[in-house]
């Protein structure tokens, strides 16, 4: 009686294995615009990722001047191995797209249909318009500040915050010389002299790098903020201990009263909440200093007005204010180096997956930031904004 086998012959042999196919890496072709946005210095890669990227074998077309406010010359970028175009639409053809700050309307005509976005969004200063013609264009979006990596972070946010943290600090201190009007105290430590007062509002990466730098020049931090969390770790950060308190009236205006510096940089869910009232700057020192990091999310002071980087300050109530929304553009080589260093990475890592789509499928990061797909809204914060109808990017990437 012979044995029944559930296999044939054939399939009782050896098998030949099945490997996986490599990857074939995609060639990029960048876009690098000059940007248009009012008093924007910034360039979204410096000469030396523009080098990495050409070395590789990718394309990248710069606009002629779009590295001057940054402090990049068009030599700079054609040693690198880019094409320098003096023809703005021949920058804006390309199939990636690199900006700063998002186009404006008429820029959007000149993208080609299907061509992939990475910018900022902005969404505050959005209108439907720009969405629509996303959508008409079929244009794949990526929001650069809604990034988010695999530890939770926001990372061009972070750095950018990091930069601005740092210079609301020597804002501060170049405000103060005589030299500006200011009072003539020197932020620091000297011997024999009182040293300065410092109030940072906020504990997040701005109050962070505030406080680091000021605590650098021997300056006495007040930090005030209401998340004991944010509070507790600031103070594991450093090594002296800080004062470290949460927003109660009472205490925060005998600390505005004492200080010569305050620093805002608080940020809420819509807008900055309004905790400096006009009737405490009215009671601070004469001569003292207002630098409102928050401006951009409307102001944690009740008498913070937007002002510009060409006319970066008022006075109200005796007191000086710097209320520029766009600090690191202040910065513009910095600011630039540290957004470069970011987009490199996901940009080699898009080309060594294959192409866009590939690396939207493996990359979580890149899908966290996009708000649009092939012309479908995907973002539901922008869907909720502007009453606009949106679906699950991970629904169509498959």
């Amino acid at each position: 009686m012979s044995l029944y086998s559930p296999f044939s012959k054939e399939e009782l042999l050896p098998q030949t294995e099945m490997l996986e196919i490599k990857k074939q890496k995609g060639n990029l072709f960048i876009g690098l615009p000059k940007e248009t946005y009012f008093e924007e210095k910034r360039i979204s890669l410096t000469p030396d990722a523009v080098a990495t990227l050409t070395a590789q074998g990718h394309r990248v077309v710069v606009e002629t001047g779009a590295g001057d406010g940054a402090n990049f010359t068009d030599k700079e970028y054609s040693e690198a191995g880019a094409k320098i175009s003096y023809d703005v639409k021949e920058a804006f053809s390309c199939n990636i797209i690199l900006k700063v700050e998002p186009p404006s309307l008429k820029e959007m005509e000149m993208i080609n249909p299907q061509a992939v976005l990475i910018s900022a969004l902005q969404l505050k200063t959005q209108t439907k318009k720009y969405f629509e013609t996303l959508a008409k264009k079929r244009i794949t979006a990526i929001a650069f500040d809604y990034i988010k990596d695999e530890h939770g972070v926001y990372p061009i946010v972070k750095s950018l915050s990091e930069i601005a943290g740092t210079a609301s600090v020597l804002i501060a201190s170049e405000l103060m010389s005589s030299v500006n009007q200011g009072n003539g105290l020197l932020l620091g430590n000297i011997g024999g002299v009182p040293p300065t007062d410092i109030v940072i509002l906020g504990a997040g990466t701005v109050g962070e790098f505030a406080a680091r730098c000021a605590l650098g020049l021997g300056t006495r931090v007040k930090i005030f903020d209401n998340s004991i969390t944010k509070l507790r770790k600031l103070q594991h950060c450093f090594n002296s201990p800080i004062y470290t308190s949460t927003i109660q009236p009472k205490t925060l205006k005998k600390a505005l009263m004492r200080c010569d510096v305050v620093i805002g940089a608080l940020r809420g869910k819509e807008r900055s909440p309004v905790v400096v009232s006009k009737e405490m700057v009215q009671k601070m020192k004469e001569g003292s200093v207002i630098v409102d990091v928050s401006i951009d999310r409307g102001g944690c002071f009740e008498t913070s007005k937007i002002t510009t980087h060409s006319k970066p300050v008022y006075t109200e109530h005796g007191v000086i204010h710097y209320c520029v929304p766009n600090i690191p553009s202040r910065y513009a080589r910095t600011a630039s180096v540290s957004i470069s260093n970011i987009f490199t990475y996901y940009l080699l890592n898009i080309a060594n997956e294959g192409g866009f789509e590939n690396a939207c499928r493996y990359d979580k990061s890149l899908r966290n930031g996009m708000y649009f797909y092939h012309g479908i809204l995907t973002s539901k914060t922008v869907a909720e904004w502007f009453n606009l109808p949106y679906r699950d990017i991970n629904l169509l990437i498959l």
